[in-house]
Protein backbone atom coordinates (compact mmCIF):
# COMPACT_ATOMS: atom_id res chain seq x y z
CA UNK A 1 0.00 0.00 0.00
CA UNK A 2 1.50 3.46 -1.06
CA UNK A 3 1.46 6.47 1.44
CA UNK A 4 -1.06 8.85 1.51
CA UNK A 5 -0.93 11.51 -0.75
CA UNK A 6 -1.52 13.88 2.61
CA UNK A 7 1.89 13.26 3.59
CA UNK A 8 4.86 15.46 3.14
CA UNK A 9 8.68 15.13 3.44
CA UNK A 10 9.39 17.08 6.78
CA UNK A 11 12.10 19.52 6.34
CA UNK A 12 15.26 18.78 8.22
CA UNK A 13 15.28 15.14 10.55
CA UNK A 14 11.68 14.64 11.44
CA UNK A 15 11.72 13.83 15.18
CA UNK A 16 9.01 11.80 16.48
CA UNK A 17 6.72 14.61 17.80
CA UNK A 18 6.89 16.09 14.60
CA UNK A 19 5.95 12.84 13.06
CA UNK A 20 3.09 11.91 15.35
CA UNK A 21 1.72 15.54 15.05
CA UNK A 22 1.58 14.70 11.21
CA UNK A 23 0.05 11.28 11.33
CA UNK A 24 -2.32 12.67 13.90
CA UNK A 25 -3.89 15.58 12.14
CA UNK A 26 -3.97 13.09 8.89
CA UNK A 27 -5.70 10.57 10.62
CA UNK A 28 -8.28 12.79 12.43
CA UNK A 29 -8.61 14.19 8.99
CA UNK A 30 -9.83 10.60 7.14
CA UNK A 31 -6.82 10.83 5.06
CA UNK A 32 -6.09 7.41 7.10
CA UNK A 33 -9.41 5.69 7.75
CA UNK A 34 -10.24 4.18 10.59
CA UNK A 35 -9.39 0.00 11.03
CA UNK A 36 -7.01 1.09 8.43
CA UNK A 37 -3.19 -0.46 8.88
CA UNK A 38 -0.12 1.99 8.62
CA UNK A 39 1.87 0.53 6.37
CA UNK A 40 5.56 1.65 7.99
CA UNK A 41 7.37 1.23 5.46
CA UNK A 42 5.34 3.54 3.20
CA UNK A 43 5.52 6.38 5.80
CA UNK A 44 8.81 6.31 6.12
CA UNK A 45 9.82 6.41 2.25
CA UNK A 46 7.69 8.93 2.34
CA UNK A 47 8.88 11.56 4.96
CA UNK A 48 12.69 10.50 3.94
CA UNK A 49 13.30 9.14 7.72
CA UNK A 50 14.34 5.89 9.43
CA UNK A 51 11.75 3.21 11.31
CA UNK A 52 13.27 4.42 14.73
CA UNK A 53 11.50 7.59 14.72
CA UNK A 54 8.60 6.43 13.05
CA UNK A 55 8.06 3.54 15.43
CA UNK A 56 7.99 6.29 18.14
CA UNK A 57 5.46 8.16 17.24
CA UNK A 58 3.54 5.56 16.16
CA UNK A 59 3.83 4.09 19.92
CA UNK A 60 2.95 7.58 21.32
CA UNK A 61 -0.26 7.90 19.23
CA UNK A 62 -0.83 4.44 20.32
CA UNK A 63 -0.83 5.63 24.01
CA UNK A 64 -3.19 8.17 23.13
CA UNK A 65 -5.45 6.40 22.31
CA UNK A 66 -5.82 6.85 18.50
CA UNK A 67 -4.11 3.52 17.17
CA UNK A 68 -3.94 0.01 18.54
CA UNK A 69 -1.02 -2.06 17.69
CA UNK A 70 -1.75 -5.60 17.17
CA UNK A 71 0.80 -8.52 17.81
CA UNK A 72 2.15 -9.95 14.93
CA UNK A 73 -0.23 -7.54 12.61
CA UNK A 74 0.67 -4.67 13.27
CA UNK A 75 -0.62 -1.09 14.00
CA UNK A 76 -3.89 -0.09 12.65
CA UNK A 77 -6.45 3.28 13.52
CA UNK A 78 -8.66 3.00 15.88
CA UNK A 79 -12.25 1.97 14.93
CA UNK A 80 -14.97 3.76 17.06
CA UNK A 81 -17.82 2.12 18.14
CA UNK A 82 -20.95 3.84 19.62
CA UNK A 83 -19.53 2.77 23.24
CA UNK A 84 -16.70 4.72 22.40
CA UNK A 85 -18.32 7.56 21.03
CA UNK A 86 -20.47 7.56 24.36
CA UNK A 87 -17.37 7.92 26.49
CA UNK A 88 -15.61 10.28 24.77
CA UNK A 89 -18.09 12.78 24.90
CA UNK A 90 -18.91 11.94 28.74
CA UNK A 91 -15.41 12.74 29.56
CA UNK A 92 -15.60 15.68 27.38
CA UNK A 93 -18.49 16.95 28.94
CA UNK A 94 -16.28 16.45 32.37
CA UNK A 95 -13.40 18.45 31.42
CA UNK A 96 -15.67 21.36 29.64
CA UNK A 97 -18.21 21.91 32.36
CA UNK A 98 -14.85 21.96 34.41
CA UNK A 99 -13.14 24.54 32.09
CA UNK A 100 -16.28 27.03 32.12
CA UNK A 101 -16.30 26.94 36.18
CA UNK A 102 -12.88 27.80 35.88
CA UNK A 103 -13.03 30.17 33.49
CA UNK A 104 -16.00 31.93 35.39
CA UNK A 105 -13.67 31.51 38.61
CA UNK A 106 -10.76 33.40 36.72
CA UNK A 107 -12.22 36.85 36.51
CA UNK A 108 -13.91 38.79 33.41
CA UNK A 109 -10.10 39.91 31.88
CA UNK A 110 -10.03 35.85 30.63
CA UNK A 111 -13.28 35.57 30.13
CA UNK A 112 -12.88 38.24 27.59
CA UNK A 113 -9.98 37.41 26.31
CA UNK A 114 -11.52 33.44 25.52
CA UNK A 115 -14.62 35.20 23.97
CA UNK A 116 -12.97 37.02 21.38
CA UNK A 117 -10.63 34.20 20.54
CA UNK A 118 -13.88 32.32 20.12
CA UNK A 119 -15.90 35.13 18.42
CA UNK A 120 -13.02 34.61 14.79
CA UNK A 121 -14.07 30.96 15.44
CA UNK A 122 -17.75 31.00 14.84
CA UNK A 123 -17.08 33.90 12.23
CA UNK A 124 -14.65 31.17 9.98
CA UNK A 125 -17.41 28.17 11.11
CA UNK A 126 -20.07 29.88 9.34
CA UNK A 127 -18.06 30.95 6.49
CA UNK A 128 -17.36 27.15 5.86
CA UNK A 129 -20.80 25.65 6.82
CA UNK A 130 -21.77 27.96 3.78
CA UNK A 131 -19.63 26.61 1.37
CA UNK A 132 -20.49 23.12 2.87
CA UNK A 133 -16.57 22.35 3.35
CA UNK A 134 -16.81 19.51 6.24
CA UNK A 135 -13.75 18.96 7.29
CA UNK A 136 -12.92 22.29 7.70
CA UNK A 137 -16.27 22.25 9.63
CA UNK A 138 -15.18 19.85 12.04
CA UNK A 139 -12.10 21.45 12.42
CA UNK A 140 -13.20 24.43 13.50
CA UNK A 141 -15.99 22.85 15.94
CA UNK A 142 -13.31 20.83 17.77
CA UNK A 143 -11.07 24.38 17.70
CA UNK A 144 -14.12 26.15 19.34
CA UNK A 145 -13.89 23.62 22.77
CA UNK A 146 -10.40 23.49 22.52
CA UNK A 147 -10.02 27.06 22.96
CA UNK A 148 -12.42 27.24 25.30
CA UNK A 149 -10.59 24.79 27.57
CA UNK A 150 -7.08 26.28 26.96
CA UNK A 151 -8.82 29.89 28.02
CA UNK A 152 -8.59 28.24 31.46
CA UNK A 153 -4.98 28.35 31.27
CA UNK A 154 -4.84 24.86 33.09
CA UNK A 155 -1.67 23.23 31.29
CA UNK A 156 -3.56 19.24 32.77
CA UNK A 157 -6.58 20.19 31.78
CA UNK A 158 -5.25 21.14 28.32
CA UNK A 159 -3.64 18.19 27.88
CA UNK A 160 -6.09 16.04 28.69
CA UNK A 161 -8.56 17.81 25.96
CA UNK A 162 -6.62 17.61 23.62
CA UNK A 163 -6.19 13.87 23.04
CA UNK A 164 -10.04 13.92 23.38
CA UNK A 165 -10.32 16.52 20.31
CA UNK A 166 -8.54 14.34 18.08
CA UNK A 167 -11.02 11.30 18.95
CA UNK A 168 -13.87 13.79 18.71
CA UNK A 169 -12.73 14.79 15.00
CA UNK A 170 -12.87 11.13 14.37
CA UNK A 171 -16.32 10.37 15.30
CA UNK A 172 -17.30 14.15 13.78
CA UNK A 173 -15.89 12.66 9.97
CA UNK A 174 -18.24 10.06 9.70
CA UNK A 175 -21.39 12.49 10.23
CA UNK A 176 -20.60 13.70 6.68
CA UNK A 177 -23.02 12.48 4.42
CA UNK A 178 -25.73 12.04 7.56
CA UNK A 179 -25.37 14.78 9.87
CA UNK A 180 -28.65 16.41 10.19
CA UNK A 181 -28.03 19.80 12.00
CA UNK A 182 -24.99 21.13 10.28
CA UNK A 183 -27.48 24.54 9.81
CA UNK A 184 -27.54 24.45 13.19
CA UNK A 185 -23.93 24.31 14.40
CA UNK A 186 -22.85 27.86 14.33
CA UNK A 187 -26.06 28.85 16.41
CA UNK A 188 -25.16 26.11 19.24
CA UNK A 189 -21.42 27.96 19.59
CA UNK A 190 -22.85 31.07 19.47
CA UNK A 191 -25.35 30.57 22.28
CA UNK A 192 -22.31 29.06 23.98
CA UNK A 193 -20.24 31.99 23.58
CA UNK A 194 -23.01 34.38 24.69
CA UNK A 195 -23.34 32.25 27.88
CA UNK A 196 -19.19 32.82 28.61
CA UNK A 197 -19.29 36.48 28.21
CA UNK A 198 -22.64 36.88 30.23
CA UNK A 199 -21.11 35.24 33.01
CA UNK A 200 -23.94 33.10 33.02
CA UNK A 201 -22.37 29.75 34.93
CA UNK A 202 -25.31 28.05 35.31
CA UNK A 203 -26.44 28.46 31.60
CA UNK A 204 -23.42 27.76 30.18
CA UNK A 205 -22.89 24.69 32.16
CA UNK A 206 -26.64 23.48 30.91
CA UNK A 207 -26.07 24.84 27.55
CA UNK A 208 -22.49 22.58 27.19
CA UNK A 209 -24.53 19.31 28.61
CA UNK A 210 -27.28 20.00 25.97
CA UNK A 211 -25.04 20.34 23.16
CA UNK A 212 -22.62 17.99 23.59
CA UNK A 213 -25.17 14.99 24.70
CA UNK A 214 -26.72 15.69 21.26
CA UNK A 215 -24.07 15.61 19.61
CA UNK A 216 -23.57 11.84 20.87
CA UNK A 217 -27.37 11.37 19.96
CA UNK A 218 -26.46 12.10 16.40
CA UNK A 219 -22.87 10.42 16.05
CA UNK A 220 -24.58 7.04 17.78
CA UNK A 221 -27.38 7.11 15.61
CA UNK A 222 -25.35 6.84 12.51
CA UNK A 223 -23.30 3.86 14.08
CA UNK A 224 -26.61 2.07 15.48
Amino acid sequence: MAAPEGLFVLEGRPTAQLIADQLRELIVQGTFRQGQQINESAVASQLRTSRGPLREALQRLSQEGILVSHRNRGVFVLELSSDDVKEIYAVREAVELAAANMLMDAGQEKISDTCDVLKGIIKDMAKQVAVSDWPAIARLDMQFHTSLVAGTGNSRLIRIYNTLAAESRMCILNLEVSYPRVDALVEEHQILLDLLEAGDRKGLQHAITRHLRQAVEDLTATTA
